[in-house]
């Protein structure tokens, strides 16, 4: 019996120092009211700022007014553009009219007067929304109470917050419309350069062998359908190996022997999306300015290969090779002596960052190597 009274009892006293451990830590993971505080405004924030970021529309405004009539502490809140109020969370919408009339002003807070007796709204803030194009909108946070200091300043703070992110999103819509026109003008820049000497080499089997220049007329017209397609700014790597194949074969048909080619791809790169029209001038460029110029041989190695998150993708020829500074001059002066490197390297840049733009190794007499990476998943790139 007394054996059984002493393990109840270890058993029990087990039992009360696990609850008073659990109590001890649950304690600790107790956040103070300042860090609830801090969190809950960063979040509403960051709720706030992700439709914002999309500019100021009317879905955008009907999705972050909630979270930023939350950030202010008003009664009521609305978002207007210029041309009229795009959403409204709270109370006071009656007051729509007055508010409108009222929006010209650069700031404003003051008292409003209603003619309904259950009307509890006493007072508005206004606070431009200024960005680099001038004034895009206007922030009412409406008050049950002569508009007060604190009222104020937190509508023009969230204000000026929400300000930055509606510059942010002019800044990604800026870089989009760059870099569609980037990929315009590299079309553009491209197809002049290949164009004459593709035709000069299809004329000259045209009596000779005829069938050769059908085959070469074929892989011409599916290479300039591609480099010209109007639709998609992505492409997948093996949509882009496969024109550079192309490309290859046309301008073999006009080296002959001259030209080599190595081509060494992983199998599970070839899915991989990337930019488009991102690896054809750096073939283009060592056919033109490595090859051409050398006697003899040359040859071109394209590797692609599977280095973790990233594909590693190197173009290299054993061609004349250059002073690097006379590569970057070259670029600066726009002579078109390097085909697209620059605008390549300013695309990717855009797309994954300033991290991943081109690698460039030359000398010469040492030939031209470029290493591009790409990242294997990117939320912003869809092929």
């Amino acid at each position: 019996m007394s054996t059984v009274l002493a393990v109840t009892a270890a058993v029990v006293a087990f039992a009360a120092g696990v609850i008073a451990l659990l109590r001890l830590r649950a304690r600790r993971g107790i956040a103070t009211s300042v860090q609830r505080a801090t969190y809950e405004v960063l979040r509403t924030a960051g709720l706030a700022a992700e439709p914002l970021r999309a500019g100021l529309t009317e879905a955008a405004a009907t999705k972050s007014v909630r979270h930023l009539r939350r950030l202010i502490g008003a009664s009521g809140l609305a978002l207007a553009s210029p041309t009229g109020v795009l959403a409204w969370d709270g109370t006071g919408e009656h007051h729509r009219d007055q508010i409108l009339a009222a929006r010209k002003t650069v700031l404003d807070a003051g008292d409003l007067s209603c003619d309904r007796l259950d009307c509890l709204i006493r007072g508005a803030v206004l606070v431009p929304l200024q960005t680099d194009a001038g004034r895009v909108g206007t922030l009412i946070a409406l008050s049950d109470e002569p508009p007060a200091p604190g009222l104020v300043q937190a509508a023009v703070e969230t204000g000026r917050w929400a300000a930055t992110q509606l510059a942010l999103a002019e800044l990604d819509s800026s870089r989009d419309r760059l870099a569609r026109a980037e990929l315009r003008a590299l079309r553009a820049q491209i197809s002049p350069h290949f164009i004459y000497n593709a035709l000069s080499a299809i004329a000259s089997f045209v009596r000779t062998d005829p069938k050769r220049a059908r085959e070469l007329i074929l892989e011409f017209a599916e290479f300039t359908r591609y480099s010209l397609r109007a639709h998609g700014e992505y492409t997948t790597l093996a949509e882009e190996l496969r024109s550079i194949d192309r490309y290859l074969t046309i301008e073999r048909a006009r080296f002959g022997e001259r030209l080599q080619v190595r081509l060494q791809v992983a199998p599970e790169v070839l899915p991989v999306s990337l930019p488009f029209l991102c690896l054809q001038p750096l073939v283009e460029n060592a056919v033109r300015h490595g090859l051409s110029r050398k006697p003899g041989v040359g040859t071109i190695s394209i590797v692609a290969i599977d280095s973790g998150a990233e594909c590693h993708i190197t173009v290299e020829d054993d061609g004349v090779g250059m002073e690097p500074r006379a590569l970057l001059d070259a670029e600066e002066s726009g002579d078109g002596q390097h085909v697209g490197l620059s605008n390549v390297d300013e695309r990717l840049r855009s797309v994954f960052g300033e991290e991943y733009g081109l690698v460039v190794e030359t000398g010469p007499g040492a030939g031209t190597k470029i290493l591009v990476r790409i990242p294997k998943f990117h939320p912003a790139v869809r092929s």
